[in-house]
């Protein structure tokens, strides 16, 4: 079946190779909204093209919409667009969520290459991509996601920042800056970049930013009713003489306003330098990311059940290289060049201060991309993307043997413009290999490895049926290489209190994925939605098997077991869902306009004859009501997240919420200048909001009420 999608692909495409990332102008474009009488949206990979034209469900966060959503976390930053959720371990640690889908399946990027860091392997590992110092972030799905790798089936979040200077300044300089204050953790923030010409081409860069919050404030207690009544009966219980239990149950039930061990602090720094002529262009970066952050206490609520106040020390330092020269026409319209390099290393300290687990990472990632000039209608962009990761685990939680990852990728997306009928298709393929090194005893090592060759697929086409509506329809076939972790893992991890154990056996994660879309928008209003169903085989996901399992497999090491048991397997899956945004001038008064949004979104993700895939989102719909001028801006929004009660026989139901935000934007200088004051007050009402994807809904609930304050500006 797979063929003629793939064979379909490939005649549609050109069998040259060619590119992923257009870079973004220096001012940014504003995101989709109602306020503004454009409906473009300037979408950066892989070609500049407006919102409308787009065949899949598309975000991109910038603008005076960026600095009101501002978190210290990728995760949270973006939690509020369409099809969009977070992990929310803890206020340092969330990583997006896209469609249901997170992990492996999707790909978090700083300028088009990974972010190099551990992330992926556990939901309390923060995301080395600072949002300070973000001009933009994009979140992409569908054909074009091809372009960054197998894993990203539910999509990518591309961050862009300014490191490497993409243009000459203007006035021969640029400033940029940003400050925030944030009342739930008292969270004092700050950061800068500034851009220096030295004479006609060369610009050099530096950047910078400092964070540091307390222990997160809450609106109730950190525990979940339920978990409150199991602590409060488990204290009740006689304490065994022969092994007493060290654990304040009550204490736990009682925790109230705060949430201990969530305080963090961080800084980065970072400079870079461009040739720039007016042909091409070539970079190149240094920056280095210290961050210590606390992990919410998993509190201990039954007899036997451990807790741990762990505490995090994160180092990253990298390089990265991005170049582009035009060809100057022809049939090649522009080559680049795209890379970075990683050393990462966090330490998992105890609470005495001493180093419990430590985990190094070593990556390098580079792309060679080439563009095709338009002819006719028809443009495209290939290439090829090569991916190495050295990841090993040392100390008491050394799940994972040490292992090496080699990948590489050959992709092309085409499109055609024929103006009411476009079309767009993608083909990659893909070499894994994925080596381990397991220890069996003091002097004798089990050396694994695998080799998976994946080809994924994707063709879309859509069709205007006026001016301002588009609909389209994309059909995609993915294939995903296992991970290491999916493959080699074999020991306990107290950040998701599960012993995890891989198989060497798995097979290609497969899935076919359907895509319908629409478009709509015209004078005074915009409205898009997608609705999407992808079908897997050998669809990998972890399942609570008996505890005889883990011990097996960790005797001849000899582990012990000391947390429930968790087995990776492949199973047959389904998702699939809905996501809507649209928004409205209501009316004009004076100089403003008085809109109204509206956007939802709702997943169903089953595995076949087994039931829910765990940590789903729950169905959510957010409204707002914003009076928007050139200089000021009022808005007020109500989220409405509804209960999740499709849940696994190792997860808890989720009660839904009711959240309230409100915000005035001021722009002293104008909506094309930079320069923004916005003073928001989120979860107004310090409600008790927990989202049912994060691991820690049950002990760590959303921040409380929380007054913030962000400036930014540029000069």
């Amino acid at each position: 079946m797979i063929r003629p999608l793939l064979l379909a692909s490939a005649a549609f495409a050109f069998a040259q190779p060619a590119l992923a990332q257009e870079g973004p102008a220096d001012t940014a474009a504003p995101a989709k909204t109602a306020n503004d009488d454009s409906r473009d949206i300037i979408i950066t990979a892989p070609f500049e093209q407006s919102e409308a034209d787009v065949l899949s469900g598309t975000s991109v966060l910038s603008g005076v919409e960026l600095t009101r959503s501002l978190k210290p976390t990728i995760g949270e930053t973006l939690a509020h667009l369409p099809g969009v959720s977070a992990t929310s371990f803890g206020p340092s640690a969330s990583r997006p969520i896209l469609r249901g889908f997170q992990g492996e399946r999707i790909r978090v990027l700083t300028d088009g290459i990974g972010s190099i860091d551990v992330s992926n392997t556990s939901v309390d590992h923060a995301v080395i991509i600072d949002p300070l110092l973000a001009e933009r972030i994009e979140v992409l799905r569908g054909p074009s996601a091809l372009l960054f790798g197998s894993s990203a089936v539910g999509g990518v979040v591309n961050v862009i920042d300014t490191r490497i200077p993409r243009s000459v300044p203007e006035k021969g300089y640029r400033l940029s800056g940003t400050a925030t204050y944030g009342s739930a953790a008292n969270e004092r923030t700050i950061g800068g970049a500034g851009d220096v010409a030295v004479g006609q081409h060369l610009v050099l860069h530096a950047d910078g930013s400092y964070s540091k919050s307390d222990d997160l404030r809450i609106g109730g207690y950190a525990l979940t009713p339920e978990r409150r009544r199991e602590a409060l009966a488990t204290s009740l219980l006689p304490v065994d003489p022969a092994n007493p239990e060290p654990i304040d149950y009550a204490g736990n039930a009682a925790i109230k306003g705060k949430l201990p061990n969530s305080a963090s602090e961080t800084w980065t720094a970072g400079v870079g330098a461009s040739i720039i002529t007016d042909t091409g262009n070539l970079g190149i970066s240094y920056s280095h990311y210290d961050s210590l952050y606390g992990v919410p206490i998993r509190y201990a609520t039954l007899p036997g059940e451990g807790q741990e106040a762990p505490r995090l020390s994160v180092v990253q330092n990298r390089f990265d290289l991005r170049g582009e020269v035009d060809t100057g026409g022809g049939f090649l319209d522009k080559i680049k060049i795209r890379a970075g390099q990683a050393s990462y290393r966090h330490f998992e300290l105890e609470q005495d201060g001493s180093v419990g687990t430590a985990f190094y990472n070593k990556g390098l990632e580079g792309r060679l991309e080439v563009i095709q000039a338009d002819h006719g209608g028809w443009k495209g962009a290939s290439g090829v993307q090569f991916f190495n990761r050295i990841f090993n685990v040392k100390g008491d939680e050394a799940f994972l043997p040490k292992n090496e990852t080699n990948q590489t990728g050959f992709f092309t997306l085409q499109q055609l413009d024929l103006g009411a009928f476009k079309a767009e298709g993608g083909l990659r393929y893909e070499l894994t290999d994925v080596a381990s090194r397991t220890p069996v005893d003091d002097l004798r090592f089990f050396r694994g490895s695998r080799h998976f060759e994946a080809l994924s697929g994707s063709i879309g086409a859509s069709y205007g049926l006026s001016d301002g509506i588009r609909i389209g329809l994309n059909l995609s076939h993915t294939e995903r290489a296992p991970s290491a972790e999916e493959l080699f893992a074999n020991g306990g991890h107290a950040g998701t209190q599960a012993y995890e154990l891989g198989s060497a056996d798995f097979r290609l994660e497969k899935s076919w994925g359907l895509e319908a879309t629409l478009h709509a928008h015209g004078e005074g209003f915009s409205f898009d939605a997608s609705a999407y169903y992808n079908k897997f085989s050998n669809y990998i996901s972890e399942t609570q098997v008996n505890q005889a399992v883990c011990e097996a497999a960790a005797a001849p090491s000899g582990r012990e077991v000391e947390f429930p048991c968790f087995q990776f397997s492949q199973a047959d899956a389904r998702y699939y869902g809905v996501e809507a945004q649209g928004s409205v001038v209501l009316a004009r008064i004076g100089t403003y306009k008085i809109n109204a949004d509206l956007l939802g979104d709702y997943v169903h993700a089953n595995i076949v004859d087994q039931g829910p895939i765990p940590r789903i989102p729950a169905p959510r719909i957010l409204g707002g009501l914003e009076a928007q001028s050139d200089r000021l801006t009022g808005r007020i929004e109500a989220e409405r997240v509804f209960d999740q009660n499709r849940v696994t026989n190792f997860e808890t139901p989720t009660k839904g919420y009711t959240m309230v935000n409100a915000s005035i934007s001021f722009s002293p200088f104008g909506a094309d200048n930079k320069t923004t004051l916005n003073i928001s007050a989120n979860n107004i009402f310090d409600v008790d909001a927990r989202r049912h994807a994060s691991f820690l809904k049950d002990f760590a609930p959303l921040a409380g009420r929380d007054i913030r304050a962000t400036l930014r500006f540029s000069l």
